[in-house]
């Protein structure tokens, strides 16, 4: 499984998901902290939180016996970044073409495109 799918397939499931708003809430929770909000056993929470770090969403550090428990956006921003930076030029460049027809102006690009071929 590569990276991106190991995200949604951890994103998937709703514990996970509540698991992941807790930390993002309360940063350096502890791994019982985080437990005790759920009607489950600490070692299913566990599983849930290993999962979570196996894909990066989690980042665990150890002090003495106690595991503090962190969010990382970085796994959901390159998720993000992929699409909008694939998909946002398309449609900011549809956006400005609503822009200035509305404005009763052609666009930018159409100007450039009938001066280069007057120019021709």
């Amino acid at each position: 499984m590569n990276d991106m799918a190991a995200v949604f397939d951890a994103l998937g499931h709703e514990t996970r998901r509540r698991i992941l708003d807790i930390v993002k809430a309360r940063p350096g929770s502890s791994v019982g902290e985080v437990a005790v909000q759920f009607d489950t056993t600490r070692v299913a929470v566990m599983h849930h939180i290993r999962q979570l770090e196996a894909c990066d969403l989690i980042v665990s550090r150890k002090e003495g016996r106690t595991r503090r428990l962190f969010h990382n956006p970085v796994p959901i921003q390159l998720i993000y970044d992929r699409w909008t930076d694939e998909y946002g030029g398309f449609w900011a460049s549809k956006m400005a073409d609503v822009k200035y027809a509305l404005e009763g102006r052609p666009n930018e690009n159409e100007r450039d495109d009938r001066d280069e071929k007057r120019q021709a």
